[in-house]
């Protein structure tokens, strides 16, 4: 069924492509401006969303064997991520159980085992405290109760989800509401992790927003992907997860994969829609996470993991770079990384630059609100379930708020303008 709702989208995209329409949200909505500088709200946030909900750490082919791992933080907690010998992705807090040390301090490697720096105790890739130094000096306790702590955590569509909270009863698939079969499309699980860039940015949702929209693009972009560029987008929905396509049908633009142009699909057979085309567009993950398309050196994916900072002016971006098949030769390595390059440039010195001005002067400018309009559907979603989330309380009312959203919505029913 998520091939033939590829299709549905496709369709509904040419639709709208071919009449000159698209879907807006009911109204303008107004934003409280402090939303992106209230040090209260930002501590929340983190406690709400970033140590409650199932956040995306990254694609599958990052840790593909066994004994691969990788190190990251996310939200002032320090993780590792590693693939054990039975296959199976785990994620473990990157503490001893002795006094807290990082076990593993290198970014990325394989490792079966990993001993802390501090005093030598020995875990194995499955967690378990396997072994320490001068123990009969130590004295006796429980070494079944003090491997390292593992995290909920969920593979699916060559993804790795975790939620940081060890004790969370929280259904990692109920909040994807059937999105991961829809990413599945893509096959991650068979790609190739390829590079990594990470970099600083304002407010995690200032950076965010950008992501959301295509409204800015023709401005913002104009000359990097061109005043010609599309500022329509249609928005298609899985709980608080979306995708976004355009609803232009310009053939040969440099934006096509990234924006999700179906114009070589526009006056082809349905019969011959190839799933590549298909998937074209900005997946967003909620809360933090865009995966966007990209053709240079081969069929890839650029996944954005926005994150909270060290303060509410603060974010992280990695950036992952994965691809259907590494470059085979000099010439497909150079153009990957030229794309590499020119995503991370216009990320970081356009969309970023100018979401630092907006950091800088928002507190002082007078402005009680920000307005997202109509047509920035996505960005009025967004921050709908962050405040939604925020506000709930416990496990039970988040699983309520997925629960009303269990496979998705897909294809909007509002009325087209």
């Amino acid at each position: 069924m998520s091939h033939e709702k590829l299709v549905d989208i496709a369709r509904h995209v040419i639709g709208h492509g071919k009449s000159g329409t698209m879907e807006r949200a009911n109204a303008v909505m107004e934003l409280p401006a402090s939303t992106y500088y209230d040090e209260d709200l930002f501590e929340r946030e983190i406690d709400k969303i970033f140590h409650r909900l199932p956040i995306l750490l990254g694609a599958g082919c990052e840790v593909k064997k066994s004994g691969d791992f990788k190190t990251m933080e996310v939200a002032g907690s320090n993780l590792l991520i590693t693939r054990s010998k039975d296959g199976q992705a785990r994620v473990f807090m990157n503490a001893c159980t002795h006094r807290g040390a990082a076990i593993e301090r290198e970014a990325c490697g394989n490792k079966s085992r990993f001993t802390c720096p501090y005093h030598g105790w020995t875990y194995n890739n499955e967690g378990d405290l396997i072994g320490l130094t001068a123990p009969q000096d130590f004295g006796d306790f429980d070494r079944n109760t003090h491997g390292l702590v593992e995290l909920p955590t969920l593979e699916s569509a060559g993804l790795i989800w975790s939620i940081l909270d060890p004790k969370s009863t929280l259904d990692i698939k109920a909040f994807l509401s059937g999105y991961d079969d829809m990413l599945a499309q893509f096959g991650f699980a068979d790609w190739s992790y390829v590079s990594m860039r990470t970099f600083k940015g304002p407010n995690w949702k200032i950076a965010y927003d950008g992501y959301l929209e295509y409204y800015h693009i023709p401005v913002l972009h104009g000359a990097t992907f061109g005043t010609d560029s599309t500022n329509r987008g249609l928005y298609y929905m899985w709980g608080p997860h979306q995708h976004i396509k355009s609803t232009a049908l310009d053939k040969g633009h440099a934006a096509t994969e990234t924006l999700g142009y179906m114009a070589d699909l526009a006056d082809v057979p349905e019969s011959k829609w190839d799933t590549e085309t298909l998937t074209f567009g900005v997946w967003t993950v909620f809360p933090c996470t865009s995966i966007a398309c990209f053709g240079g050196g081969g069929r890839g994916v650029m996944i954005s993991q926005i994150l909270p900072g060290s303060h509410v002016g603060e974010s992280i971006t990695n950036q992952i770079y994965i691809m259907q098949d590494p470059p085979e030769n000099k010439q497909l390595a150079a153009e990957a990384e030229d794309q590499f390059d020119f995503l991370q440039e216009v990320v970081m010195n356009e969309d970023y630059a100018t979401g630092y001005t907006i950091q800088k002067s928002l507190p002082r400018s007078g402005l009680n609100h920000i307005l997202l309009g109509r047509n920035e559907l996505g960005n009025q979603r967004f921050h709908s379930w962050t405040r939604r989330v925020v506000e709930a309380e416990t496990d039970e009312d988040l699983m309520a708020l997925f629960g009303e959203f269990e496979r998705g919505v897909g294809i909007p029913d509002m009325a087209a303008e």
